[in-house]
């Protein structure tokens, strides 16, 4: 035997690992297709929600989207010896915006946080 049939031999896959392979291969194929069986056997038995269960619509309507500018509410100081407030504590963090327009972008600013622009000159 020469070195170079016995490295072919080695490189041949067995077929013991071969079959262990396959079988490995159909029980994998036959456990996903039992959960896709059960699966959709317990879909079918589900029920469906009776119309009466079905989201209703409140009685004045949809409710719409509101839109307003909002301003910062600002937050009390702590003394060096008090008590500092936790988020939970602070009960309005914002108000409504004695203006109501929108602020657009001053002009020449970049437009974007990062953008690599130069700004304002």
């Amino acid at each position: 035997m020469t070195t170079a049939s016995a490295s072919i031999q080695m490189a041949a896959p067995s077929g013991l690992l071969s079959l262990g392979l396959f079988l490995v291969a159909v029980a994998l194929v036959t456990l996903l297709a039992g959960s896709l069986w059960l699966g959709c056997r317990i879909r079918a038995h589900e029920q469906l929600p009776r119309p009466e269960e079905q989201p209703q619509l409140p009685p004045g309507g949809a409710v719409h989207e509101v839109r307003e500018i909002r301003e910062s509410a600002e937050i009390p100081k702590v003394d060096k010896s008090g008590h500092a407030l936790t988020p939970y504590e602070l009960a309005h963090s914002s108000r409504p915006s004695a203006s109501q327009e929108r602020r657009r972008w001053d002009e020449g600013g970049s437009g974007s946080f990062g953008s690599g622009g130069l700004g304002p000159h």
